[in-house]
Parts: structure tokens; sequence; C-alpha cells
């Protein structure tokens, strides 16, 4: 140290005593004189020296008491329990950590020590009698609720016997019980993401995902405590993180767009950026924080992940201000693989169905198309070879038109989801005052279906307004009231949910039918608008007796006039 002469310990004894060995390095050197090991030790212990003078019969003494010092004050400042324990189970030595533990804790600790001085005892000399290597051993213990482990090293007397153990013991009580949470959050996924193929057979695809909403839900509160939540999913051709499923949050939280880009789009839309989970611990300190929950003070969101892509976010909501850790990030990252992984997995399940049926449609067609043609063929050759029996022409002709119904049931079916079965045959209605005068908004981008249900719609006295895409149809329930909305799910710009959510937005309960094509629900509006009240969802293709048997039922339940 600058300014500062160097200091030195002059250890007394026969150096202090027959020679003035202080006095002599005093005239360069700032000396401590000391006169016993202890004052040594304490002296060293408290200050720095740049020497040490002692005598050579009182310096090996002293190293040996400093090093003892040194390991002592080592022992004692480890964060793990020490103890030795010889063959009578008394304990001869404990570091101060050990004495902090319960006497349940030091009684286990003595038991096993026993066991394991046996274990070395066996072990000391192998089948040939001669000596081996003894290993230390770990072992496992629980007081209460709490969780211990120890390590046993065997201390050998010079015959090579094992006299003594010494033991190390830690409390993992932390580790155990995030071990478990782990266990059971990988059982939970493991039980999310599995489908039974029996159990969901006979589900339609909105009651599919409503299964797995549920199990969701139930987990999360259940198993991860989390009681204010939402789940997004990316829709990768507009980069917008679609709500899924929402549980104890605000409706206004739930109408923000946000999207998959870092700036300007909240926590989540930074976090399906980025695929960084995110812990707010003061929302109103994080300028990325957007409105969530209503009193939310801080805030955890993770990634949803399938083959190390983004698919989504999991956004987790809390009303005390540093409610997550690190401990909760790991947890809600694991489970949210899972919940990614279950989502996946019921996509696929609707696609197949949407893709198969479609297949299974064309081949029925074209494995019948032949036998209908030879049936009509048949019956007219038979016409021409019998022209004067009028009951067989009759039960001929009867024939034909059987098989004419068949052709234009399998022409309905080929044209799949782009049809409405039995549009043809509705004639001009009369006196239906159900339906009479009602204004119906009907949104679909297949013209056909837009137009066959306006012509139905129409011949039973509706007044019909069409919208060719979402963005149109919102627009219409801004400016016009209606009675009833007739909306498909997937169209361009907006999507089904979009649109009931617009609906109600329009008149709380405005009673709206969605349609979609085998079940197909990308942004999984039924689910979602299922949540606030939708109860009809039609699957293309419909007949046109199921789609007026549903709205009659839907306006029955709401005889609110438009406009009221």
């Amino acid at each position: 140290m600058s300014g500062e002469r160097p200091r030195v310990l002059v250890f007394g004894g026969k150096v202090l005593g027959d020679h003035p060995i202080a006095h002599l390095l005093g005239e360069s050197f700032d000396v401590d004189v000391v006169a016993s090991s202890d004052e040594a030790i304490e002296a060293l212990k408290g200050k720095p020296y740049h020497g040490v003078f002692a005598d050579v019969g009182d310096f090996l003494p002293l190293e040996r008491a400093i090093v003892s010092e040194k390991a002592s004050v080592v022992l004692n400042t480890i964060g793990e329990g020490v103890c030795i324990v010889d063959a009578t189970g008394r304990c001869n030595w404990s570091n101060k950590k050990m004495t902090t533990y319960p006497g349940e804790v030091f009684e286990q600790v003595r038991r096993i020590c026993g066991q394991a001085l046996q274990l070395f005892g066996s072990a000391q000399t192998g089948a040939s009698g001669a000596a081996t290597k003894t290993n230390s051993k770990k072992f496992t213990f629980g007081v209460e609720d709490r969780y211990f482990e120890m390590i046993c090293s065997p201390v050998t007397d010079d015959r090579g016997q094992a006299v003594q153990v010494v033991a190390v013991v830690w409390d993992a009580t932390s580790g155990k019980r995030l071990q478990r949470k782990i266990d059971a959050i990988d059982a939970s996924g493991r039980e999310l993401a599995k489908l039974d193929s029996e159990a969901i057979a006979d589900l339609l695809p909105p009651q599919r995902l409503k299964l797995l909403q549920d199990k969701i839900i139930k987990y999360s509160k259940d198993l991860m405590h989390f009681d204010h939540f939402a789940i997004r999913l990316l829709d990768k051709r507009s980069n917008k993180l679609e709500l899924v499923i929402a549980e104890g949050l605000p409706p206004e939280a739930l109408e923000i767009d946000l999207y998959a880009q870092a700036d300007g789009n909240g926590i989540s839309g930074y976090v399906a950026a980025t695929g960084r989970s995110y812990i707010c611990h003061d929302t109103e300190k994080d300028p990325r924080y957007v409105l969530g929950l209503e009193h939310s003070k801080s805030s955890l969101t993770v990634p949803l992940m399938l083959f190390d892509e983004v698919v989504g976010v999991y956004n987790i909501e809390s009303e005390k201000i540093g409610t997550f850790n690190e401990d909760d990030r790991q947890f809600a990252e694991i489970f949210g693989r899972y919940v990614a992984l279950a989502l996946n997995i019921l996509d696929l399940l609707v696609v197949e169905r949407y893709t198969i049926s479609g297949q299974i449609s064309d081949s029925v067609y074209q494995e019948m198309s032949s036998p209908i043609n030879d049936i009509v063929h048949e019956c007219g050759r038979l016409k021409e070879a019998h022209l004067g029996d009028e009951a067989l022409h009759t039960s001929l002709d009867k024939i034909i038109s059987d098989v004419e119904q068949v052709r234009e049931a399998l022409d309905n079916v080929k044209a799949g989801p782009n049809a409405v079965i039995g549009s043809q045959a509705v004639q001009q209605q009369q006196g239906d005052s159900l339906l009479s005068g009602k204004r119906v908004l009907v949104a679909d981008d297949e013209a056909n279906i837009r137009d066959t249900i306006q012509s139905v719609l129409a011949k039973h006295g509706c007044e019909v307004e069409v919208a060719k895409d979402g963005y149109e149809a919102c627009n219409h329930l801004e400016s016009q009231a209606f009675d009833l909305v007739i909306s498909d799910i997937k169209m361009p710009y907006r999507n089904g949910y979009e649109i009931y959510a617009a609906a109600q937005r329009a008149r709380e309960g405005l009673p709206v039918i969605l349609m979609t094509g085998f079940g197909y629900d990308p942004n999984h509006s039924i689910v979602r608008a299922s949540q606030e009240g939708l109860s009809t969802v039609l699957f293309k293709p419909f007949k046109v007796d199921q789609l007026m048997d549903e709205i009659r039922k839907t306006l029955t339940q709401d005889r609110t006039p438009a406009g009221e």
C-alpha cells in the first residue's frame, strides 16, 4: 500500500528472548509481537502481514495451527453440514451448519453413519482377501416435510480399517420439490397431449377443442396455480396472434390485436417474435406491457414452441408485484411445449378430417357415376323394348327419378363445402311469421354459398344482405341492424370469431350461426365464440332443411327485433 511500511509478525520464544530481532526489524517494518500460537492466529486473522519470524522449533506448530484454523474456517463457512461419527455412533466433531439442523436430522445422520461404517468394514477386503478401495456412499432421507441428502466417506486407521465416518449433509428439499413439480408437469402434459382416438371419435372438431381447452384450464389452475392467462396462436399468413383460450381476463384485454413483432405489440408480440420468455416484475414500470388483467401488477409470457418453432404464446397475469421467478418461467415453458403439441395434434386431426372427407367424396362420386349411368341407360332400353307396357314404364320412370336424385345428391357431395344440399327444391313460402321480414346478414367468400342462402331465405320472406369477406361483413354490422348473422369461419380479412365479436358489439345477444367446411377451424373461432354464447355451428355441406331448422331454433331463442 502506498505510503505504508511493510508489516511483519514476530512470534516470541527464543527469538524474542535471546536476540533483539523485533528491535532490528522495527527500523524497516511495522512489527507486531506475539507470545503464543493462539495470539499469532488471532493476529493473522485480523491483519495482512508481509512476513512471519519465528524460531525453527516454534514454526512447525504454528504452521499446523494456521492450517487447522483455516480448515476450520472453511468447514464452518460452507453451506453443508459436516460431522465425524465413530463406531459407537458418537459424533466427535461437527461444523456450525450441522448444529443448526433439528435433532431429528442429527439422529438420522448418526444412524446412517453407523450403517455406512458397517458397509465400509465389509468392503475392506475382496474375495481374495486383498485390500480394496472403499468409495464414498450417498444416502437420502426425509424428516417431516423436508428432504436431506448426505455423502459418507470412511476414515481408516494404519491397518486400513474404517474407524470413523465423515458425513457431509445438505437440505435437498427445494431441489426435491422442484423435481416433483417438473414430474407433475410432465405427467399432466403427456395427459394433455394424449387424444384418445376412441374417446374423441364421435366428437366434432369444436367439441374436441373444447375438451382440450378444459384440460388446459384445469392444469393451468390446479397444477401451475395460474388463474389469469391467455393462449394465443400465431397465424403465419397475417403474423397475428389469434386468441384461442382465455381465463380470468377482461374482454377489453382480449380484443387487442397483437402481432408477432418485437416492438409496438406488447410483451406477447415480443415473445412471439424473439422466441424468448419474458418476466415482467412490475407492469407499471415496464414499457412493453399492454392492457391485461384489470389490476395486473406482474406477468409471465412464454413462447409455445413446436419443433423449435414459435407457434404462439402463453401469457399469465398476476395481481401482485414480482409474482413470477425463474422457476415459474421454467415450469411455464415446459407446460407450454405440451400445450403447443396438443393443439398441433388437434389441428392435424381437423385437417385430416377436412382432407379425407374431400377425398372420400371424390372417390364415392367416381365409383358411383358409372353404375348410375348404367342404370339410367338400362331403364331407357327396357322402356323402348316394352313400348306398350304402361305399368312397366311407370316403374322404370320411378327408378330413373330415384336414380337422378341419387345423382343430384352425389353432385352435392362432390361439391363438398361449397354447396347447400337441396336448395333447388325450396319453393316460395307464404305466411312464415317467424322468418318474414327478418333482416339477415350472410357472409361467405364463396359466391355459390352466399347466393344459395340468400335465395333460400328470400323465398321464406327474409331481407338478406350479403358480404364477400370479413371486412365487408363487419362494416355492414356497424352500419345496419340485423336479426341474424350467418357467417363462414374462414374468410379473408376477418375470421368467424371476429365477425361474431362484431355482431355482439352491434347488439348484445344478436344470434350468430357459423359455418365451416368439414369442421375446419384454423383460428379456433368456434371455441372462442362458444365461450361467449355461440350455440350453433353448421358443417358444410349441409342440407337446406338443416339450415332452416337451425335458423328457426336460433331465432326462437332470441326474439328481440333488430334495432331495439
